[in-house]
């Protein structure tokens, strides 16, 4: 195992390694945010439509 890690932080495979899976880690922390973010302000503005309309009009 501590042959392992000395490969990963020593030869420059295992630095790229490390630097692909912190990048898609952080790209999923992003994703998830940002999808997240417009998905509620979508939604406040659908709920707010429903409340700008006159009353008995159909949608």
């Amino acid at each position: 195992m501590q042959e392992l890690f000395k490969e990963l932080f020593t030869t420059d495979i295992g630095l790229l390694s490390l630097f692909t899976i912190g990048f898609v880690l952080i790209m999923g922390i992003y994703i998830f945010n940002f999808v997240r973010r417009h998905v509620a302000e979508d939604t406040a503005a659908h709920q707010n439509d429903g409340k700008t309309t006159k009353p008995g009009a159909s949608l």
